[in-house]
Formats: structure tokens, sequence, C-alpha cells
């Protein structure tokens, strides 16, 4: 098979679906398939090791203001055009319903192969940040439904967020592909690497990792660190990436006398190093109430620290209140009464949810592959009629 997986973010900038992008990629690689990502090219350098497990397609784009992501505009970028032309697709795949997504679409129409379309995102609450207009959210959001409409298949990462596009309006089946990852066994000298790169000294480690957005629910993780203080002082709160509220959530952090307790790592780009500061963490503090199936949890699972998520979230969707994770309700009080009462049964919790949550990219993408035949067959056995 040759297949194109398009997404509008790429390396060095990655969000959660941008990982799911490059893990298809690398993953389907291995068995000898074909397999493209496909985006807007951005402004940084290219990324060191992408093409060494698969290739790699980028398209013009713009900067939008603000954001870590860039408007793709493929029509414009000729040689990319010339280099698509020579590629036989047997199956285009979209990550995203927007420029990226118009374009897997435009290929599947004008070479008459599979469009599958994964929803990974809560769209409305993005549209409706930016307008602070219910109309224009609910226009927009119609043409998400319009484009998964347009897709042969459907899938959705988990089933809350395949509810969350039902409720959008999308009235067609939904197939549940999870994200993956692969299990992670660090060493005490990992943790320790850690402790001594970001300077996190060897009380409680606090570790939120992701885009640092506002949108995140990030603002309560901070006033909970500040509750908490008044009953531990001896603790680090850790943000690892980047995103447009950085610096207003260093404001934060100042404004709530936690500045000396909170590292911002910036983005790691180096697995070994993200993976090192999972394992240091006691606990990953997750409290956002956008994201889906964050990648995230299943990568502090992976390195055996447990999950702080909001009871009834879609993040929060396998998580077993004490057993697998640790639940709370979406307050700073709730956060910070929670972050205290966990850390006896830490190490415990984080063991079971290594047990339970990950599941390895290498069966993930083994039911992605046997799906992509399976479409295909059936395209081809439509034209033959």
């Amino acid at each position: 098979m040759i297949i194109g997986e398009f997404c509008d973010i790429y390396p060095p900038h990655l969000d959660g679906v941008g990982m799911v992008v490059r893990s298809y990629c690398q993953e389907l690689s291995k068995t000898q398939e074909a397999c493209y990502y496909i985006a807007p090219r951005n402004a940084s350098k290219r990324f060191p090791d992408s093409a060494d497990s698969f290739p790699v397609l980028k398209y013009a784009s713009v900067p939008i203001p603000g954001e870590t992501y860039r408007l793709g505009v493929p029509v414009f970028d000729l040689t990319y055009h010339k280099d698509l032309r020579k590629i036989p697709f047997d199956l285009v795949h979209a990550h995203t319903p927007f420029s990226a997504g118009a374009e897997a679409a435009h290929q599947a129409a004008v070479r008459k192969i599979p469009l599958v379309g994964t929803f990974h995102s809560k769209y409305y609450d993005d549209f409706y940040k930016r307008t602070h207009s219910v109309v224009i959210s609910k226009t927009a959001v119609n043409f998400v439904v319009s484009f998964y409409e347009k897709c042969d298949e459907v899938w959705a990462v988990s089933n809350a967020s395949a509810d969350v596009l039902r409720s959008y309006g999308f009235k067609g089946e939904i197939i549940v592909m999870p994200n993956g990852t692969d299990l992670w066994y660090p060493t005490a000298q990992d943790a320790l690497a850690a402790q001594e790169r970001f300077a996190l000294g060897d009380g409680n480690v606090f570790l939120f990792v992701g885009q640092q957005n506002l949108k995140k629910n990030t603002r309560s993780i901070i006033e909970a660190a500040s509750l908490y203080m008044k009953r531990n002082e001896n603790f680090k709160l850790v943000f690892a990436g980047q995103g447009p509220d950085e610096d207003k959530m260093k404001e934060l952090a100042a404004e709530y006398g936690i500045k000396e307790k909170t590292v911002f790592t910036g983005h790691i780009s180096d697995r070994q190093v993200l993976m090192s500061l999972y394992a240091r963490a006691d606990i990953f503090v997750f409290p956002s109430i956008y994201d889906n199936a964050p990648m995230v949890v299943r990568e502090a699972a992976a390195a055996g620290t447990p999950s702080l998520l909001i009871s009834g979230s879609c993040a929060a969707e396998g998580i077993e209140d004490g057993v697998n994770g640790f639940l709370c309700e979406n307050t700073p009080q709730s956060i910070a009464e929670t972050m205290e009462k966990a850390m006896p049964a830490a190490k415990a919790v984080g063991e079971k949810a290594r047990e339970t949550i990950p599941i390895p990219w290498s069966r993930i993408t083994a039911e992605v592959e046997s799906r992509y035949r399976r479409l295909i067959e059936k395209k081809h056995m439509e034209s033959c009629k």
C-alpha cells in the first residue's frame, strides 16, 4: 500500500495529533508499506530524523498570528504538486477537517481512492474561544461535520470523542481507533537525570506536558499548586511544552506566589529526556476538559506515572479513581486536595496505569493496516462495477 497521512502540523512543533500521525508513519513503514507524512511546511529547520524512517511531503504555508500552527496553502506550491503527482496513493487519511483535510479530500476525489477521516479535537471549543459567538461556532462545526460526511470511513480516538462528533450532528458510522504508545521502563538513573537537568530537587514533582495554552485548564493547575503549597512546600510544578499562553502562565505563577516552585522547560524534542521527566514526576496533572484522548496520559502511564484528571472528562475515559489514576472535580480546590491525597498511593497506582492504559502502537497500526486494506479493496470493487 501507498498511504498519505495528512496533518496540519509538522515537527519540530508537534501536538498530540502530530504525534499520532508520526507514529502511524513510523509503524506502517516498518511493515514495508509506503506511508507519507504530508503537512504544511514550517519556518523551522527540517526535523532531523523524520526522513530516516518514513517519507515526507510538505507544502507552502503562512503563519497564523499567535499560533504554533501554520495555514497550509498547497495550491500555490508547484514543487509539492509535481512531487505529489508521482506518487500512486492507494488511500489518504486526513487527521484534520481543515486545510490538510481539504487537500486529502481533493486527492481522494481526483484519484478515486478511499478517504479516511479521524476526529481528534473539540473544534466547537476552539471556534468559540476565538469568536465568542455561538452562531459562528455552530456554523463552523457544521463545516466540520460536512467534511466527515465526505469520508469513506470516519474514525474517532475514543468513545467519548465519537460522542462529541455525534453531538455536532454527524449521523454516520464512527469507528473507534484508539491512540497507542509503547511501554517504557525507566531506571532510577533516568529519573535522576531529569531531576538534575531541570533542577527539580528531591520533593514531590507534579508534571503537565502539552500546549502551553489556557484552554488546557492550566490556570487551574497553577491555582491548585498555590493551594497545595500552603500545606506542602517541598515540591516542583513542571510545565513541558510551548504555546501561545506560556508568558501568561509565567505571569500567573508569579501572581499566585509559586514562581520559585515552577519550571517551564519549553519544547522537549528528545523523547528520552521527555520520558525521563515523566519518570521523575510523581503525578501527571492534566485537568483539561478540552482534550479527547490525550497521548500524554498514555505516555505518563507508559512510564509508570499516574494521571490526575477531571471526572467525566473525555480525557478520563478508562480511568478508575484510585486504581489506575486519580479523578477530581473541575476546581482548583479539588485538584489541590487530590494532589495531596494521591501522593501516598501514587507509585502503586502508576504501576496499575502502566498495566491497563498503554496499547502498543504496533497493535494499533495492525488494525489500521487491516482497515486500510479493506477500504482499498471495497473501492476497487465499486470501480469495477
